[in-house]
Formats: C-alpha cells, sequence, structure tokens
C-alpha cells in the first residue's frame, strides 16, 4: 500500500529535527469546505536552517520526483527582482494526483510570518505556536464595504463597460473579452460578494474567484451569473454584457438599500445608454 502524503509531510518533520513545527493552511484546515480529490496539501515547514533543507533532491527523495512544479520564489514572473524572499517555496504535483504547496520558513525570521487564520498546527517541537487559536475562515469573510469603496467599484465597473462596447464594435474581440474578464468582470463579483456579506451579516466566505458563491445564491441568482459568460462571437458577448449591466444595476440598487449606501444611477444608465449607442 503506498504511502499517503500526509504521512510522508508528518514523518519526515518528526525525524529531521531541523524542522520545528509544521502547520497545515488552505481547504484543508477549513472544516466548512468539504473534502475532495481536488484539495492541495498547504504546508508550512518552521526549520532552523534553512539552507540545509533547501534542496530540490532531498525534498524529491522524500516526497517523490513531481510530474509539474513551480519555484515561484526563483522566478521573475510576479516578483520584484530587487526583493528577495525570506522563506521557500515548492508547489509540486505528483503521479497519483496529489499536490503539495510547501513552504519553508525560517525560524530566525519568525517575527515576519504573517500566520493565518486557517492554521492547523500539526507538529509544534518547541511549543511556538501555543497561542494560535482553531481555524476558522474568519481572515477571509467578506468584509462589509464603505461608501468610497462601494462608489469606486461601482464606478470602474461602468467606467470600464464602455471599453467592452468599444473593442465589440470595432470586431476586436480579443481586446473585449480581456476588458470584460479582467477588467469589469472582478468588479461585477464584489458585488455579488457584497451581496453575500450583506445577507449572511458579514461571517462568510465567498472563496478565491469567488469559487463559493453558488452555495449562497437560489438557483435564478446564480443563473443571472452564469449567463454573462459566453463565447468569442460578437452579438453573444453583447447579450453577455447587456446581461451583466442589467444585473449590476440591480444589484446596486439592492446594496444601496440593505446597506444605506448612496447610489450613483445617472452613471449606470448613461453607460448604457452608450453601449446601445455603439451596438447600433
Amino acid at each position: 500500500m503506498p504511502i499517503l502524503l500526509k504521512d510522508k509531510i508528518v514523518s519526515f518533520a518528526q525525524a529531521n529535527e531541523n524542522i520545528r513545527a509544521v502547520i497545515l493552511n488552505g481547504s484543508r484546515a477549513n472544516s466548512k469546505v468539504v473534502p475532495d480529490a481536488y484539495q492541495d496539501y498547504d504546508i508550512v515547514y518552521f526549520v532552523s536552517d534553512l539552507e540545509k533543507i533547501n534542496s530540490e533532491t532531498l525534498i524529491h527523495q522524500t516526497f517523490g520526483t513531481p510530474i509539474i512544479q513551480q519555484l515561484p520564489d526563483v522566478m521573475l514572473l510576479g516578483n520584484n527582482p530587487l526583493a528577495k524572499s525570506i522563506s521557500y517555496t515548492y508547489l509540486m504535483i505528483f503521479d497519483d494526483n496529489s499536490r503539495l504547496d510547501l513552504t519553508l520558513f525560517p525560524l530566525n525570521q519568525l517575527a515576519k510570518y504573517q500566520a493565518d487564520s486557517l492554521s492547523v498546527v500539526w507538529i509544534d517541537k518547541d511549543d511556538i505556536f501555543q497561542n494560535i487559536p482553531p481555524a476558522s475562515d474568519v481572515d477571509y469573510h467578506v468584509q462589509r464595504p464603505s461608501q468610497r469603496e462601494f462608489t469606486e467599484v461601482c464606478n470602474e465597473f461602468w467606467w470600464c463597460t464602455t471599453n467592452v462596447a468599444k473593442g465589440l464594435a470595432r470586431q476586436e474581440i480579443v481586446y473585449a473579452k480581456d476588458m470584460m474578464e479582467n477588467v469589469v468582470r472582478p468588479m461585477f463579483l464584489q458585488l455579488i460578494a457584497w451581496k453575500i456579506g450583506s445577507e449572511n451579516n458579514f461571517s462568510v466566505s465567498v472563496g478565491k474567484s469567488g469559487k463559493y458563491i453558488k452555495q449562497y445564491l437560489s438557483d435564478a441568482v446564480y443563473a443571472k451569473i452564469t449567463a454573462t459568460y459566453c463565447d468569442a462571437t460578437i452579438e453573444n458577448n453583447w447579450t453577455a454584457l447587456y446581461s451583466m449591466c442589467l444585473f449590476f444595476q440591480e444589484l446596486q440598487r439592492e446594496l444601496g438599500q440593505q446597506l444605506q449606501l448612496k447610489v450613483n444611477t445617472a452613471e449606470g444608465n448613461n453607460s448604457l445608454s452608450y453601449l446601445r449607442t455603439l451596438k447600433g
């Protein structure tokens, strides 16, 4: 019978004097998340000597050779080349489809460690983490928006929908899709998150990229969201854009009432008028 990844994580840490503590983060530390076969292990090893343990050979000997991996701390992509990371992370997927996101964190930099509310202490040889509270998703709860946050998110949405429309009018589908998915949609999803937060006393998480929103919404509301996704045809993108704009207006009014926030209705009406002019 193959050794389970969790057993490898624990046994390696127990046998290695350099590893002084092990913390589990992420979805496996969240009791509200239903376990499935796709969950990874988000693990932090707190080590006395980072250089001694930071060896790809050692890590691969312990956990197996990954079928694919990423070493984000040595990549230029997404990093400031002038800033040196104090920890070191291995992102690894193995041939049994298990995934390990392993961070090595030096104990001499412990003051810089930012504890996560989703933390479960697996090993603590020196009683370093005695005061860590029980794991919860509180760090990820939707936060109640201020008037300024609400106003600026709505303004960003309505302003940037005009860029989507411009791209569609020019038949520039790549530009239009980029504006829609990477600029406009995050504002749309933020209002969805605020709606869910408002209806749940701002004590829930919608997950990364809104992956948990379905469980908090009716089928009818969820269908309105999925109607905003489409293919790469110009006409279907116009339809999706209008669907998103009309639902966004509805959400604005709803949140304004629920959270006693001022709503700039003229902004949305004017933007929609502009969109209709461009579509012809």
